[in-house]
């Protein structure tokens, strides 16, 4: 069995030649706030994003007590990974009252479950799509009970080889997933636009034949735009109310104002992808810029009737409703048949 080229979340289609689905990552930004996880998800919506997205964990089901510390969180929190995790995890009791709260303002709900409670929890609330991490994709049992679950799966691809991707899709296939998108990602917080190997979709897309997008994690929105003019079916990025907060996803978050320009940059990125034919002028430029803008043939200098037309009587020049150019040696060697004046628009019927 494989996987289709394009499936439904929610009521949006997703895949080539479909609008890019966009995931506000609110992740652990909520900060154990409620108010603020409500205000998330309103900036979610303003912004005109498809999904808001939570992040479902524990501090002790996620790491060893014995993990040492991140080095590129020493200069937010002296917490162990196992404390840090416990500290700004989203109290799963929220989870029906955020998704009741989404489904109000009219956005589709989900969340990155991280262990196997929460992939039933989630299920339970009615998510129509569950995400696995990029960290997450070598835990297969982890990604066959999402699949079993009955929805589409997003993963992240982040530190991923082929072949490990692979083996996640293989997992899905026998956990009963019935469609699956695979996210290039790089596992960097920030990650250099550098890093971001955004051709690694295209690779993905040819290699396993199912929708890619991207899971960003870069400063600034032109990396999500890019992405979604290479054709990406699906753009995750990480947003906050403000950057100064306290916490670790905060510092390489969007604000709200970015976040709003950063759909509406990548409804035009897609919308100016087109669909590749190149046959003529397209619908929008049926008017003065195709009729008056081209070249045609143009008099030199006046041209009396009954003249033999030479190469030097004519020029081209704009408007482009007069003879083409391209049959200026069709013209020379003909006899005007009326008096033709300098900056004439030449046509047939002068000849």
């Amino acid at each position: 069995m494989s996987f289709p080229g394009e499936f439904a979340i929610g009521g949006r289609v997703v895949g080539p030649g479909h609008p890019t689905y966009v995931i506000a990552e609110a992740g652990a930004n909520h900060n154990r706030d409620l108010d603020v996880a409500r205000r998330l998800i309103d900036v979610a919506v303003e912004a005109g994003a498809d999904a808001v997205k939570f992040q479902t964990y524990s501090g002790a089901t996620m790491y060893s007590t014995k993990t040492p510390k991140f080095e590129y969180l020493k200069d937010v929190t002296d917490l162990t990974p196992t404390e840090l995790l416990e500290d700004i995890s989203l109290p799963r009791a929220w989870q029906p009252l955020l998704a009741d709260y989404a489904r109000e303002r009219g956005i589709d709900f989900f969340s990155t479950p991280f262990d196997h409670a929460a992939v039933g929890e989630l299920a339970a609330l009615g998510v129509p799509v569950l995400k696995i991490a990029s960290f997450e994709l070598v835990d297969l049992g982890l990604i066959r009970a999402a699949a079993a679950t009955g929805r589409p799966l997003l993963i992240s691809t982040g530190m991923a080889t082929l072949g490990e991707i692979e083996e996640a899709l293989t997992a899905a296939r026998e956990g009963g997933a019935p469609a699956v998108g695979l996210l290039q990602c790089t596992s960097l917080y920030p990650a250099p636009a550098d890093a971001m190997n955004l051709s690694a979709m295209a690779t993905m897309r040819t290699a396993f034949g199912v929708p890619v997008g991207l899971s960003d994690h870069s400063l600034g929105i032109a990396v999500p735009i890019a992405a979604a003019a290479l054709g990406a079916a699906v753009i995750e990025k990480h947003y906050t109310l403000d950057r100064t907060m306290t916490g670790p996803d905060h510092a390489f978050a969007l604000e709200p104002g970015e976040l709003r320009a950063m759909v509406a940059g990548i409804r035009d990125a897609r919308a100016a992808l087109g669909d590749g034919r190149k046959a003529g002028p397209a619908e929008a430029e049926r008017g003065e810029m195709f009729t008056l803008a081209r070249r045609s043939l143009i008099a030199a200098r006046a041209i009396p009737a009954g003249t033999e037309v030479t190469a030097d009587m004519i020029v081209t020049k704009r408007p482009g409703f007069g003879i083409k150019p391209k049959d200026l040696d069709h013209v020379v060697g003909r006899v005007a048949k009326v008096d033709i004046d300098e900056d004439d628009i030449l046509v047939w019927d002068m000849f």
